[in-house]
């Protein structure tokens, strides 16, 4: 097969359709997937796909690339990637979503589960070779089976989340896939919808779902101030993060919505270990700390981050990007829907559930920034910057992704993207005065390996 080597990134497989990704590629993965499935067991794998107008062909032809190798499919349809997740839990130990996440719309792609793990790395590029070279085992048996799974989705959340009292949120899906489920599932833990943007619409129509974009939670803060929900939740493109806004119009980014679910999950789990990724805030360990767990920083992406949580058996671990892994109650793996009522669920024991999150610590910081670079170079900066940096004591160095130096009053993250070709920068101070010194520090580090280096805001 001729393949674009690219899309083969180091979590998933995405790319722009036709283009890169066409159903060609899809039945080709389909057999390699298979053939390696087969090889470690895994006889059934489920297949689900999101809201994106390429992903009925795409899915299909997924579909009879597994069924070529012998595999017996689970075909659940049109559902969010944790709702596969769960499928990949409860019904298979495998499988794999058609989705294009928080992508532009012409772009789609597969996020895989082999033998109950996300597989990354070495096992995307082993799939791209048996696709490359054709060395796919094809076999006779294979079959698909149409399978519902939201009824049993709903009914496991709906069975774990108990609400203190009822409560009034707007809902902002995007015209993603989540529209499908999120409102229904929020409406039967006990909560009044007002639904934004619900019709799943592979277009999307509105704005982009992508809640981790301010210009992308304008309709949810506008419903809020227009009218008497107390909060506001927003979902991206596949339904796997989750957006969160309070009463006043403030964004509560998810680190500091993990200092909520590590207080309230290490009073079951005492003395569990939260883990968080790079570009998480300062201000997170010491709430973990204080609530009796254990930080521990990690590499940044979600398949890296449920690798080592099942490693180190964490009740909890979350990422600055909006994915969030909840183990204690629940499977393990990132899901909107669930962090969104597993917030709920605490907010609800609180007249005033805006109060609460707007008093989480908070710090002055930067969104993320991106600094592009040619194709291979990023990882060759970061090499070199861990090679060159001196800053002075107090300053701490951490090299587990790119290099983050921390000071007591803030820290500067630069790391090379595992998806992209450009660094990824993020500046925090507890004053604007150390986010500024700290963010001119660490760009002055940067310009001697990169002179004329300049950010904007990741478009992700």
């Amino acid at each position: 097969m001729k393949l674009t080597a690219s899309i083969f990134k180091a979590y998933d497989i995405r790319g722009v359709v036709p283009s890169t990704l066409n159903a060609e590629v899809a039945q080709g993965l389909g057999r390699a997937f298979g053939t390696v499935a087969l090889r470690e067991g895994q006889t059934k794998v489920a297949v689900g796909r999101d809201g994106r107008l390429s992903g009925p062909d795409l899915s299909a032809a997924l579909m009879r690339g597994l069924v070529d190798a012998g595999v017996e499919v689970i075909d659940i349809g049109l559902a969010t990637t944790p709702m596969l997740y769960f499928a990949a839990h409860t019904l298979a130990s495998s499988g794999i979503q058609v989705t294009g996440s928080h992508n532009p719309k012409d772009y789609n792609g597969f996020k895989m589960v082999l033998a109950g793990r996300a597989i990354y790395g070495d096992e995307i590029q082993n799939l791209r070779r048996i696709m490359e070279d054709e060395s796919w085992q094809l076999c006779a048996g294979g079959h698909i089976t149409r399978v519902d799974v939201l009824a049993d989705y709903t009914a496991r959340i709906v069975g774990d989340i108990k609400l203190a009292r009822p409560m009034k949120i707007v809902v902002d899906s995007g015209n993603g896939i989540a529209g499908a489920s999120a409102p229904g599932i929020l409406r039967a833990i006990g909560c009044e919808v007002t639904e934004l943007f619900s019709e799943v619409d592979g277009n999307f129509p509105n704005h982009h779902p992508d809640p981790s974009k301010p210009e992308n939670l304008r309709d949810v803060m506008a419903a809020l101030k227009a009218g008497d929900a107390e909060l506001g939740l927003a979902f991206d493109g596949d339904g796997d993060r989750l957006g969160l806004v309070t009463k006043d119009g403030q964004t509560i980014y998810p680190d500091r919505q993990m200092m909520l679910f590590a207080a309230d999950v290490l009073q079951r789990v005492p003395g569990g270990t939260i883990l968080f990724d790079v570009k998480c805030s300062q201000r997170l360990a010491p709430v973990i700390e204080a609530a009796g767990g254990v930080p521990l920083m990690f590499k940044t992406g979600h398949s890296l981050i449920k690798a080592k949580m099942k490693e180190i058996n964490a009740p909890l671990g979350g990422e600055m990007s909006g994915h969030v892994f909840f183990k204690e109650r629940w499977y393990g793996f990132d899901d909107g829907t669930y962090a969104g009522c597993r917030l709920l669920e605490i907010l609800s024991r609180h007249a005033d559930a805006s109060a609460v999150l707007n008093a989480l610590p908070t710090s002055f910081s930067t969104p993320e920034l991106n600094v592009k670079c040619a194709e291979g170079q990023p990882h060759t900066l970061v090499a070199q910057l861990v090679a060159q940096v001196a800053f002075a004591a107090p300053a701490t160095v951490n090299t587990i992704d790119g290099l983050r130096v921390d000071w007591p009053d803030g820290f500067g993250l630069i790391r090379a993207s595992n998806t992209t070709p450009v660094l990824v920068l993020r500046f925090e101070g507890h004053t604007p005065e150390a986010l500024t010194r700290i963010q001119t520090d660490m760009m002055a580090l940067l310009h001697q390996v990169l002179p004329g280096a300049v950010t904007d805001e990741a478009a992700h």
